[in-house]
C-alpha cells in the first residue's frame, strides 16, 4: 500500500486540515503539524514519518508493558520520530520531539518490516523462544497511524500479531480503522485531569480521545488490552486522582490491567525527585478496590 491522505480534501492547495488526532492542525502547503511527523502536500495531510524507523530491537513482551498475554514470548519493536504531547518527563524525547532532520532514520516498507519480522521468528524458534509480532512503540505511532495500518493488515497476512504501545490520544476514525487490527495495546491513561493534559502540551478534549481509545479497544473481541499510568510526584499522586481513575477503568472493564509505574527525572524535569516508591504500591492497593489485576512498575 501506499501513503494515504489523513482524509483532508484532495486536489486543493491551500492547506488542509488533518484528522489525525483532536489537535486537527490546519496546515499550510509545506508545513508540519505540531506533532513534527505529518505534513501537508498537495493539500492533503500525509505522515511524512512513514517508513521511517528511527529505533527497531527485539524486546520481551513485558517490557511493553504487557503482563498478560503471550507471556514469555518476544516483539520485534519499531518506533520512527515525532508525539501529539509534550509531556515534560519523557523518558523518549530524543525521537518523539524531534522531526525529519533532527535524528537518524531509515526506510523500511511494510512489506519489508513484515519479512523481516518472520527472519526474527524463525531466529527465536530456533532458539526455543516465541516471537510474538511487531509492536509499535517508542515514539507514538498514531501519528503515523497509516503505517501501524498497513504494516498490521500484511503482519496479520504472515501470521503475526500487532501490539501498540500509544498515548490513545487519536480521532475515532483512526481508532476505529486500526482497532480490529490490534491484537495487544497498552495505553497511556496519563491522568484523569484534563489539566494534567494540558500541562504535556495535549490538545483541548485529549483526555476525552484517550477514554475513546481505551473503550474501543476493551470492546475489541479480538484486542487484549492494558492500561499504564505513570505516577509523576505532585502531578497525579493523590489518592483521589487514583480512584476516580481506577473507578472509571473498571466501568469499562474491571479486568483490563493497569500497571502503576514509578516516574524517573527525565527531559524537562530531569531535576525532580524520583517517586517513592511506597507511594506506588499504596495507590496500585487504591486501585485494586475497583480493579482485578494492578501491577507495579520501576519499583
Amino acid at each position: 500500500m501506499t501513503r494515504a491522505a489523513s482524509g483532508a480534501a484532495s486536489g486543493a492547495t491551500s492547506g488542509a486540515t488533518c484528522d489525525a488526532c483532536p489537535r486537527r492542525c490546519r496546515l499550510a502547503e509545506g508545513a508540519v503539524g505540531r506533532c513534527r511527523a505529518r505534513r501537508c502536500r498537495d493539500g492533503r495531510v500525509l505522515p511524512e514519518n512513514y517508513g521511517r524507523l528511527t529505533s527497531i530491537a527485539l524486546d520481551p513482551i513485558q517490557k511493553k508493558p504487557i503482563a498478560r498475554w503471550m507471556q514469555g514470548s518476544t516483539v520485534l519493536s519499531v518506533g520512527s520520530y515525532g508525539c501529539n504531547l509534550r509531556c515534560p518527563f519523557c523518558q523518549n524525547w530524543q525521537i518523539s520531539q524531534s522531526g525529519e532532520g533532527d535524528v537518524p532514520w531509515r526506510e523500511v516498507s511494510p512489506r519489508e518490516l513484515v519479512r523481516m519480522a518472520l527472519d526474527v521468528r524463525r531466529r527465536e524458534e530456533v532458539a526455543g523462544r516465541q516471537m510474538a509480532g511487531i509492536a509499535y512503540t517508542y515514539n507514538e505511532p498514531l501519528v503515523g497511524w497509516e503505517y501501524v495500518r498497513d504494516c498490521g493488515e500484511l503482519a496479520h497476512e504472515a501470521g503475526l500479531a500487532n501490539v501498540l504501545v500509544s498515548n490513545g490520544c487519536a480521532t475515532p476514525q483512526v481508532i476505529a480503522t486500526l482497532a480490529p487490527l490490534v491484537d495487544a495495546a497498552n495505553i497511556d491513561l496519563k491522568s484523569f485531569s484534563p489539566a494534567f493534559y494540558h500541562a504535556c502540551g495535549a490538545p483541548a478534549g485529549a483526555l476525552d480521545a484517550v477514554r475513546h481509545t481505551i473503550e474501543a479497544l476493551a470492546a475489541e473481541g479480538g484486542c487484549h488490552l492494558e492500561v499504564t499510568m505513570l505516577v509523576v510526584p505532585g502531578m497525579n499522586d493523590t489518592d483521589d486522582h487514583m480512584q476516580r481513575l481506577s473507578r472509571w477503568l473498571a466501568s469499562v472493564d474491571r479486568t483490563v490491567v493497569l500497571h502503576v509505574t514509578r516516574f524517573f527525572p527525565r527531559w524537562h524535569m530531569s531535576d525532580a525527585r524520583p517517586t517513592d516508591v511506597e507511594l506506588v504500591y499504596h495507590l496500585a492497593d487504591v486501585a485494586r478496590e475497583e480493579l482485578d489485576c494492578v501491577l507495579v512498575g520501576n519499583c
